[in-house]
């Protein structure tokens, strides 16, 4: 077992070095940012699960590597640590954002249990890069363009409970959801209960794209729907995109609407009927309290209200006991819609 305390007793060794956690995206040295590139050249120490470390080989050379399995992660933190302790400068790599289901939580974690803080003279610096929600999203069109969500189907460090509750919640509330981990050798039935939990909320033909190793050499791209998603090919690498009610796929791309048809005609632009640009739509936050407040008054009572409108009745109860106004003075244009 790791032993954080054992790296914490080397400071007076030398004099501190530097961890950086690194992103280095979906793998190809040309989606790596510059800071990413940057941070690895000046490494003294390169950390990270061995596949990762073949993604960054050709920046590497003459560096000492350390390489760690899937199931090391606290245990690379600790070697980040102790080499930072050390006086060397440690590219510790995660393959997307470190911060993303990434390197960064774990390392923090360790540093935080071995007594460090941001005035230890181990410096600590997140480089962030492309999660693979971003990468495959570019890979399959636009499926992002409005509300979504990332949930790991990884049951190893999350009750199963925990993730069924937030699979249904996202899917009852209408988000794009990127799936991370979403199947191996020996986890094969949470993307199945992930797909019965989705089928509760959404249209059987709702959109999905299974992408793997985006930008890697076995990349491989399927599009296919909820009902059938589970059939599909899905491993460790695959993220799977599921799209909301609105998403579609055409011309082999995957779009969701950000929601501009509601506020402005699509064929020649004019803004619709009560409708103003740049402002909230007519069923946004006010347009809907003055038709909640108008059904109640109409004798429509709260736990009905809740049932129409989908929402908690102690929100719909606290919502019309809230007063509220339009600000006569505000500007005309509060927020950019592109």
């Amino acid at each position: 077992m790791f032993d954080p305390n054992a790296a914490a007793g080397n400071e007076g060794a030398a004099a501190a070095g530097k961890i950086m956690l690194v992103g280095i995206g979906p793998g190809s040295v040309e989606h790596m940012t510059q800071r990413a590139r940057a941070a690895i050249a000046e490494a003294d120490v390169v950390i990270g699960y061995v596949t990762y470390i073949k993604l960054v080989a050709d920046l590497i050379e003459g560096k000492e590597i350390i390489r760690k399995s899937m199931t090391e992660e606290l245990d690379r933190a600790v070697s980040a640590l102790e080499a930072a302790r050390a006086g060397k400068k440690v590219a510790l790599i995660s393959s997307g954002d470190a911060g993303v289901y990434g390197m960064a939580g774990p390392t923090y974690e360790v540093l935080f249990q071995a007594g460090w803080s941001p005035d230890d003279p181990v410096q600590v610096e997140i480089v962030p890069g492309a999660s693979a929600l971003n990468s495959c999203a570019a890979r399959v069109g636009a499926p992002l363009t409005h509300d979504f969500c990332a949930i790991s189907l990884s049951d190893l460090l999350t009750p199963w409970p925990t993730i069924a509750r937030r699979l249904d919640a996202v899917a009852m509330a209408d988000f794009v959801v990127a799936l991370y981990n979403p199947k191996s050798g020996r986890r094969t039935r949470q993307i199945v209960e992930a797909q019965r939990l989705f089928l509760r909320h959404r249209r059987p033909d709702t959109p999905v794209a299974i992408v793997k190793s985006a930008y890697r050499r076995r990349e491989n791209i399927v599009f296919t729907t909820l009902d059938s998603m589970a059939d599909a090919d899905i491993g460790m690498l695959s993220t799977v995109l599921i799209g909301n009610s609105n998403t579609f796929v055409r011309h082999g791309l995957m779009v969701t609407p950000r929601g501009y048809a509601n506020k402005y005609d699509m064929e020649d632009g004019a803004t619709r009927e009560g409708e103003r640009a740049g402002r909230s739509l007519s069923t946004g936050l006010l347009g809907w309290l003055e038709t909640l407040q108008a059904e109640h008054a109409a004798g429509i009572d709260i736990e009905t209200l809740a049932a129409r409108h989908r929402l908690p009745a102690d929100y719909i109860r606290a919502t019309l006991a809230e007063p509220w106004a339009v600000d006569a003075n505000a500007p005309a244009t509060e927020e950019n819609e592109a």
